[in-house]
């Protein structure tokens, strides 16, 4: 097996273990529709390929050798869940269009927008993705490669990385927005859901610490 493909089968390995980024991904489709959790996909993996770059460009090695970078960067993410968590309980969305697609026009993309930016920060302030990827794209690179070949070879493993994770994301998205129409609905569901949403997001909060 070549060092690429070892590296797909064990990437896929890793996606396929559900953790924050899906949890998070489900929540946002079943809570705002298919659409968002389109969106949101798009921005988790953004932010994955802003950490693998961090990982490339040595970023990541100076977040990890420098624990004030560090505890900065968790407490970021941590605060900014929190801060989801407590905007999903105390501020009631309407349930999403038939469509769980959302309604159309410029407040709708605005709102989209928002979401897109949501999940991007929510992934780019987790310190651990930055570490994993410097500890993990390392291990699938032959050694004695000259700098310039080790970026590139780096930047194409987070490439593969990067396409099956967003496959993944883009599965559960559409999942959650499945469930859209049984769980939303009546302002009381609405309000079960919302309420339901948030404490994830309060509970991906602890995950941080962890």
């Amino acid at each position: 097996m070549t060092s690429l493909a070892a590296f797909a089968l064990a990437s896929l390995i890793l996606i396929a273990v559900p953790g924050p980024n899906l949890i998070y991904i489900i929540t946002r489709s079943v809570q705002d529709g298919r659409t968002a959790g389109i969106v949101s996909a798009l921005g988790v993996e953004t932010g994955t390929l802003v950490h693998v770059t961090a990982a490339v460009c040595g970023l990541a090695a100076f977040i990890a050798d420098h624990p004030l970078a560090f505890t900065a960067l968790r407490y970021a993410g941590a605060g900014y869940l929190a801060y989801l968590g407590a905007r999903a309980l105390l501020h009631h969305q309407p349930a999403a269009s038939a469509d769980a697609g959302g309604v159309a026009g410029p407040p709708a993309r605005r709102r989209l927008l928002r979401l897109y930016r949501d999940a991007v920060l929510v992934n780019l302030f987790n310190p651990k993705v930055a570490l994993f990827f410097l500890a993990f794209l390392p291990q699938f690179l032959p050694t004695g490669l000259p700098p310039g070949e080790t970026r590139a070879r780096m930047l194409e493993l987070g490439a593969v990385f990067l396409a099956i994770a967003l496959t993944f994301d883009l599965c559960y998205a559409l999942a959650g927005a499945a469930l859209t129409s049984r769980l939303r609905g009546t302002p009381r569901r609405d309000r079960r859901l919302s309420r339901l949403t948030g404490g994830i997001y309060l509970g991906l909060t602890a995950l941080v610490f962890l």
